[in-house]
């Protein structure tokens, strides 16, 4: 067969010697990040919107192309308090394909979330069935992007104005991207952003909410910091998610280096493209039009061709001391904190994605030679 015809000849690379995780964080020269928080010693402002922390929030502005960006403690504080800052009530329709924070921050803020099927192609919210779930106790749609894969923009905002609902983007996986020249941040009313560790773009942990509502701004800034409007008035139930010097710190050091960054997982995904492309059974990440990828992750569906299934490809992986994830298994729909709550059969597409993907090691210092080695572990599978 073709694919095997690629590795014909090749010598077989021994396992490494480290592990080979599926993430590894982006990090500054350990020289630049010092240098640049030896001015806290001087000014011991550590926290509650000090320089840093401005300074990220204006560079991040123009790297977004955004109106305004709110910076928090991490991407889930970002979104249960935005879905607060919203006012919503009653039903959010979202997707069950996904990390749990999505739904937490739903049920945490009181709502009921209403679980849409995800399309085929990209695993984001199939935007052409959000109509069938809407009640007269819908109040918003909070689609995910999934993968760096950009959602139906379009459907889902004409399906919002048509309804008079609120659109908050999930867009944990999509920092940097754009979409039609514009930035991925700049649609619905708010988009939220993770800066964990483990994303594209880190503050070590971190997150954001996007908008280009003034109002929605400054009740964001409100809440972070426990409803606070000023020294002597708090007239909002607010919570700590304020972000601090050292997280804005790393953020502006890794900002600088980010272009870099992307170009290198590019390069890894084309090479995964290069040696996976073609295999019957494996179903690869479609390249989306009109969007400019951050090349986050590189999710591989396992299909009855292939031979082996999801778990046995894992498990092979992990003997050689490659560790993939289940990402997304299970649904946020049939987790055990919710059980008998929701009906994961209700999202077929979504069910059955869940049990045969897998994401593939990436990073940008993840170097090809082990993309190749990565590949040919996983063909030892392929029947």
């Amino acid at each position: 067969m073709e694919e095997m015809q690629r590795w014909k000849g090749r010598k077989k690379m021994k396992d490494s010697e480290k592990p080979i995780l599926v993430t590894r964080s982006s990090l500054p020269p350990f020289e630049e990040f010092m240098e640049a928080v030896r001015p806290l010693w001087d000014s011991v402002w550590l926290t509650n919107f000090g320089a840093n922390h401005e300074k990220l929030k204006d560079e991040l502005i123009k790297y977004m192309k955004v109106p305004y960006v709110s910076l928090f403690v991490n991407g889930h504080s970002a979104l249960e308090l935005c879905i607060q800052a919203l006012e919503l009530t009653g039903e959010v329709i979202t997707t069950p394909y996904t990390f749990v924070s999505t739904t937490h921050a739903i049920i945490r803020n009181g709502l009921t979330p209403v679980f849409c099927d995800i399309h085929p192609g990209d695993y984001t919210m199939d935007a052409d069935q959000i109509e069938d779930l809407i009640t007269e106790r819908t109040s918003a749609i909070l689609p995910v992007h999934v993968y760096g894969n950009v959602c139906n923009i379009e459907k889902i905002e004409a399906v919002a104005r048509k309804h008079h609902l609120k659109v908050l983007y999930d867009a944990a996986h999509t920092f940097g991207e754009t979409y039609k020249g514009k930035g991925i941040g700049s649609f619905g009313d708010a988009s939220m952003f993770s800066f964990h560790a483990t994303k594209v773009f880190n503050t070590i942990e971190g997150g954001a909410v996007t908008t280009s509502d003034r109002e929605l701004y400054e009740k964001l800034h409100r809440l972070k910091d426990f409803g606070i409007r000023d020294e002597e008035t708090i007239d909002g139930v607010g919570a700590n998610g304020k972000m601090n010097e050292f997280q804005a710190i790393m953020g502006l050091c890794n900002l600088k280096h980010l272009e870099e960054e992307i170009e290198k997982r590019r390069l890894v995904v084309e090479r995964y493209r290069e040696n996976l492309s073609g295999v019957e059974g494996l179903k690869l990440n479609a390249v989306q039009k009109d969007v400019r990828s951050n090349y986050a992750y590189f999710p591989v569906v396992f299909e009855d061709a292939f031979g082996e299934d999801r778990n046995q490809v894992f498990e092979r992986l992990k003997r050689h001391n490659i560790f993939s994830r289940k990402y997304f298994y299970p649904l946020t729909s049939s987790l055990a904190c919710f059980e008998g709550r929701f009906r994961p059969q209700d999202t077929p597409r979504a069910l059955d994605t869940a049990n045969r993907v897998l994401t593939l090691p990436i990073s940008a210092s993840l170097s090809l030679e082990l993309v190749d080695h990565i590949c040919e572990v996983i063909l030892e599978g392929h029947r």
